[in-house]
């Protein structure tokens, strides 16, 4: 089983974008979400996934992404997405020695910046650059699945 462990952080300032390595443009809407599964289409550039993703425990959970024909991805998101789409573009940087990625979210979730790291376990320990702001995982609001039911324009 596939287990993601990581951590979110509010983005204080733009100084990251100095170290910023790539980027893509990500639309993604959820079929199916509860405190037990949450059910993601995703469409990342010119390519698509279907993730399922169980319970947050801490800053960890289980986690199955599969590819899926980009077709059919945004036939699912028209069809079946609740909510509106979350639509943003995400940064890949490394800083520290960690892969950081930093999502900039457009259309009803304007103004939000948000910075991941994915980690080994739930306690390593990892340097904070400077442009962390306020610590956010346990923070359901957060979650890019109450983002698409409650979106960060709306609060």
């Amino acid at each position: 089983m596939a287990i993601e462990i990581e951590r979110k952080f509010l983005v204080k300032d733009d100084s990251w974008r100095a170290r910023v390595e790539s980027e893509s443009r990500i639309r993604q809407g959820y079929l199916s979400a509860d405190a037990r599964l949450t059910l993601r289409v995703r469409v990342r550039d010119d390519q698509a996934y279907l993730t399922l993703k169980g319970a947050t425990k801490g800053i960890a959970r289980s986690e199955f992404e599969y590819g899926i024909p980009p077709a059919d991805a945004e036939a699912m998101l028209a069809e079946f997405a609740q909510g509106p789409l979350i639509d943003k573009r995400r940064y890949l940087l490394h800083e520290g020695g960690w892969l950081w990625e930093v999502d900039e979210f457009a259309g009803e979730n304007q103004g939000l910046v948000l910075a991941e790291i994915e980690l080994p376990s739930a306690d390593q320990a990892f340097s904070r650059p400077d442009w962390l702001g306020a610590e956010v995982s346990d923070d359901p609001r957060y979650f890019n699945a109450s983002l698409a039911r409650h979106p960060f324009g709306r609060w």
